[in-house]
């Protein structure tokens, strides 16, 4: 795996070289600096409870969308679906994001369907381009649901990830967890992949299981729906590319979750596996063999100025239960 200057992060180096979902020497030998991580995460949750930190409180109701593990569990086609639910009911929806893996700094940005995926960030880039939503991108999320109020006043909002940002007030609290690899290996980060106990579920208002069944949790599944050319936007079925061998790629959180998608679908493939959020460029994606490329919906927007026809991307939707969304729209 190769690491750019512009991708490297602490998480991406020891996803490089160890698993957090095992327990290996090195996640042992990182011990001590999670025993520091959690201590420094439950002060800091502390100082919020008494309120020497602040909270900053709406008057539009906020939907957390987050969880207490890097790494992809699939929060954002949840996002997309919340979006379209509340779209469908006649609600105006805002969506705010840090804007990872983007390099917009200052202030509040609001992304639109010509921002770039270098600025805004990949996710918030597919949220704009694919819910056709008001997107704004803050490194404070709090102060990027104000400038959404003061700007568009929109009636709900939906923070993706977030449910560590406790400056950012919430109506409720959705923690979304990968239903095969769950926790990781137990121990908080470095050595793990936790961010916070997984005690937290309690606190929360919903627990989605993303791809598996588990008590007390709303099962989500996520559906592939078609292929999509990047350059010509010719929409295909499921079953153009059976016994077609192609290239594979994904620059996400568990491509091969995205691989075994493509094989269960018939395709052929040939994996190209990439850090997450990951900034592609046009010769990396100059394969020898010139087999169709087919790519993750969020891989794909860091990939438009450069798109040819034999891109594609596999456009796919999370599921939800009417259960959940029933309790959702209760709660709210």
């Amino acid at each position: 795996m190769k690491f750019t200057k512009k991708n490297i992060n602490l998480t991406a180096i020891i996803k490089k070289f160890m698993d957090l979902n095992t327990r290996q020497l090195g996640n042992y030998l990182l011990l001590p600096v999670s025993v520091v991580f959690y201590l420094l995460s439950l002060v800091r949750k502390f100082l919020y409870r008494i309120g020497l930190l602040s909270t900053y409180h709406f008057d539009v109701a906020v939907v957390v969308v987050g969880n207490i593990t890097v790494g992809g569990s699939g929060k954002t086609p949840i996002v997309m679906a919340l979006v379209k639910h509340f779209k469908q009911q006649g609600k105006k929806v805002g969506v705010v994001s840090r804007g990872y893996g983007g390099t917009h700094t200052q202030g509040s940005l609001l992304v639109g369907q010509n921002t770039l995926a270098s600025l805004s960030g990949d996710e918030p880039l597919l949220i704009a381009t694919q819910s056709d939503v008001l997107v704004m991108v803050n490194k404070n999320r709090a102060q990027a649901v104000r400038d959404l109020i003061t700007q568009y006043q929109p009636d709900i909002i939906i923070s993706d990830d977030g449910l560590q940002h406790y400056a950012m007030g919430r109506a409720v609290e959705i923690v979304v967890v990968d239903g095969k690899r769950r926790f990781g290996n137990g121990f908080f980060l470095p050595a793990g992949a936790l961010r916070e106990s997984v005690a937290r579920l309690k606190s929360v208002d919903f627990v989605i299981n993303n791809g598996a069944q588990q008590a007390g949790e709303y099962p989500s599944k996520l559906t592939p729906k078609s292929f999509i050319n990047l350059s010509t936007g010719v929409v295909q079925p499921l079953d153009f590319f059976e016994k077609t061998v192609c290239h594979a790629v994904a620059g996400i959180g568990h491509p091969q979750r995205f691989f075994d998608t493509l094989s269960e679908l018939g395709v052929l493939v040939e994996p190209h596996a990439f850090s997450d959020h990951y900034a592609f460029t046009e010769k990396e994606l100059s394969f020898v063999q010139d087999y169709p490329i087919i790519m993750s919906a969020k891989d794909c927007v860091k990939c438009r100025q450069f798109a040819t026809q034999q891109m594609w991307y596999l456009y796919s939707e999370a599921d939800l239960s009417d259960d959940f969304l029933t309790k959702l729209d209760a709660k709210l």
